[in-house]
This record gives structure tokens, sequence and C-alpha cells, in this order.
């Protein structure tokens, strides 16, 4: 029997509470993808600010519940894009991580399923977008499999702080 079919998956809204999880998962994930090491402290309040200031954006995270215990085991950031040819707003997914212990157990897929509910419930979203480290292959699939397409768009950026 799985990990997946011995205990229950809940999507929800982070809160100030996930603080310590969602810390340690921005990272390991910027460990992981691109072998940076992250100053936990400007990590811990960029983290801070966008709990308590929504218009930034929104964590979304996963936990596992076990023996009356619940434990994040995952990730999502949600930032905005205005969309003036649609006049709309897109959601863009962002600082995704799975614990590896729960990775391909369906994770992400209940939390991309969380995200699709709430965006079909809202006309002022008009859709779902995401940026991928071109050479995630794992990832790509599986954004793939969700329904996801490439955009045709590449990405540029300068970044200023470092």
């Amino acid at each position: 029997m799985s990990m997946m079919n011995m205990d229950a998956i809940r999507v929800r809204p982070a809160v100030p509470a996930d603080l310590p999880s969602l810390v340690a998962f921005g990272t390991a994930l910027a460990l992981e993808t691109e072998g940076r090491l992250l100053q936990k402290d400007i990590l811990n309040d960029g983290i801070l600010t966008m709990l308590s200031a929504p218009q930034h954006g929104r964590f979304i995270v996963a936990e596992i519940t076990r023996e009356e215990q619940r434990r994040v085991i995952a990730q999502l950031m949600v930032t905005y894009e205005w969309s003036d040819w649609r006049n709309a707003v897109f959601w863009w997914v962002q600082s995704v991580y799975v614990d590896p212990v729960w990775r391909r157990q369906g994770v992400y897929r209940a939390m991309h399923e969380y995200l699709i509910a709430q965006t079909k419930a809202n006309p002022d979203i008009c859709g779902i977008r995401l940026y991928v480290e071109q050479h995630n292959r794992i990832a790509q699939t599986v954004y793939q499999r969700l329904g996801l397409s490439p955009s045709g768009y590449i990405v540029y950026e300068t970044e200023f702080r470092a």
C-alpha cells in the first residue's frame, strides 16, 4: 500500500504557522533547482510579507494527516499578472516544492486541481501560467499531463538583487 492510500492530503491556503515549512521548502527549492544558497532572514521576511499582504500573492500548502498529526509536505506560491488583452488576471504559479518523500504520489496534482477549482469559480481570473527551468524534464512532463502547454514565450529578466 502506498503512502498516499494510508494518509489524507489536504490542500489549503498557507497561514503564518506554516512559516517554518515555507522557509525550509524555499531554501531547499533554491538549492535543488539553481544551486543557490538563500539568506534565510530575507526569505523569512519575504514569505511573511506575502502572508500578510495578499495583494502580492498567496502561498498554498498540501498537508498530510497521519494519526491526528498534520504536516506540511508541499507548497506553491501564486502571484498575479493583469492582462489588459483579457481584462482579467493570470495566476502565476511559482516556488513549487514537494518534499522528496512525497514526490510522484499526486501531491502537486492535488494542489493544481485546487487552483483550477478556484480559478473556474472566479470570472476575474483568465488562466494559470508558470515557468519551469528548461532542463527540468520531470516537472515539464507533470505540467503537460495536467493540461498545461508551452506558451511560446521565453522569459527574460534583469535581477537587481541577488
